[in-house]
């Protein structure tokens, strides 16, 4: 199958020209061994069923050997030889060069089997499943990038997606394997096939603790419930011991972590700015996955469900768009954040770029929320002008960007200077 161009492309030569080795990170399926094959000019699996063993062995021996090849060498899934980590920071010492391997992973680097975090050799790149501007999905008419470049410039574009398209392509996630899949079913069975490898299987390797898949998928069932809400983990503990009565809250907490590890749920943080009192800003978790998809199927819901509760798909559609603008932020240093206090004021997405920019994001599926979502925009934006104002010592940045991420038609500057977007208009 031909490769599928990924926005992290050019990142990854940049990295590799700045670095001795890259780890790509990400959830497992979200493409991350192709994405690296692309880059590299030798290859070692260590999941290879015929000679994961000798490779094993070999690593437990002289794993510099495993190291041997033409670079980039993509190390694939190292975390099955943890020793490799400090082989790769040991050659990139000694032979003092950028590009020289690539690893991949489908977890998080356990630390205490490595005696040094990298830092200095290693740099770490996070592939997120594909955005709706990787898929095709997106015309890419509106550039993320250059909205902050010029906050002020008028745009105009349409989106090319209905509101049914927008469901299913929530529903069905971007895995990179719907891509071979023909039939819609087929491509929708992906994230149900997911959720069930991690359940069974993945929930109790990637730490080595043994753990139930049952409770596995309680747990993912009532975040999924939960999705882009500030529910606590005292709510989803209630969940998930009414239906098997003898979890406790470290449990609970064990599980979540494992999760995390595996870069499944991706919980958003509070931006608490000090413009109103610690005590008004709410700074609990928003509930959140790595892509949308995980959500439905874990509820085992299907897109003719949404398409009647369009409600309820609006909390999924807050999920995908926070999909994207991870995707569409990653190369400028992008971080994700909300904002919402005890008076209602609130902002669903808070995005930070590397160099001090940020916009303030609202998630509106239909237009005619626009305008509510607008003043809730400028308001939180008088907000931090009226601090400044009485605090000139300690002034917070105005933002650069307002804007209406939408599931609408079209994208427009409004005069106020709110930017409203369709997310199939949106890109890097």
């Amino acid at each position: 199958m031909e490769y599928r161009r990924r926005l992290q492309d050019d990142e990854l030569k940049f990295r590799l020209e700045c670095s001795g080795a890259v780890l790509i990170e990400g959830p497992k399926w979200s493409g991350k061994t192709t994405f690296a094959e692309h880059h590299a000019k030798s290859i070692l699996k260590m999941q290879d069923p015929d000679k994961r063993q000798g490779y094993l062995q070999t690593a437990a021996t002289k794993p510099s050997l495993l190291l041997a090849g033409e670079t980039p060498r993509l190390i694939d899934e190292w975390q099955e030889a943890p020793v490799l980590w400090d082989a790769v920071r040991v050659s990139v010492d000694s032979r003092n060069e950028t590009g020289l391997y690539i690893l991949t992973g489908s977890n998080s680097v356990d630390r205490s089997k490595i005696s040094h975090s990298g830092t200095g050799r290693i740099s770490r790149l996070r592939l997120e499943t594909m955005s709706l501007f990787e898929t095709g999905e997106s015309n890419g008419k509106v550039s993320l990038a250059e909205l902050f470049k010029n906050p002020e410039m008028e745009i105009e574009a349409k989106s090319d997606l209905e509101i049914e398209q927008i469901i299913f392509a929530s529903c069905r996630g971007g895995w990179p394997g719907f891509l071979s899949r023909k039939s819609d079913r087929a491509k929708l069975r992906i994230a149900r096939d997911y959720i069930d490898s991690v359940c069974e299987t993945d929930i109790s390797t990637v730490d080595g603790i043994k753990r139930n898949p049952t409770w596995a998928s309680q747990i993912l069932r009532s975040y999924a419930r939960n999705i882009s809400t500030l529910a606590k983990t005292s709510n989803i503990l209630k969940d998930v011991v009414s239906a098997s009565e003898s979890i406790s809250q470290d449990t609970l907490s064990s599980y979540i972590q494992a999760f995390e590890k595996l870069f499944i749920i991706q919980d958003i943080e509070a931006w608490c700015p000090s413009i109103r009192s610690a005590t008004a800003i709410r700074s609990g978790k928003k509930r959140g996955f790595c892509d949308p998809s995980i959500a439905v199927a874990a509820l085992g819901l299907e897109p003719d469900y949404y398409m009647t509760d369009l409600r309820s798909f609006g909390f999924v559609f807050e999920s995908l768009c926070m999909r994207d603008l991870r995707a569409y932020s990653t190369k400028y240093g992008g971080k994700i954040s909300y904002y919402h206090d005890r008076y209602d004021l609130e902002a669903d997405c808070v995005l930070h770029l590397r160099d001090g920019k940020y916009a303030i994001i609202e998630f509106k599926l239909g237009s005619h929320e626009i305008e509510e979502a607008s003043q809730h925009l400028l308001e939180l934006k008088h907000l931090i002008q009226n601090h400044n104002e009485k605090n000139a010592a300690q002034k917070i940045r105005e933002p650069d960007v307002l804007m209406v991420v939408t599931g609408g038609e079209f994208a427009y500057r409004r005069k106020d200077g709110v930017f409203v977007v369709p997310l199939g208009c949106l890109c890097e």
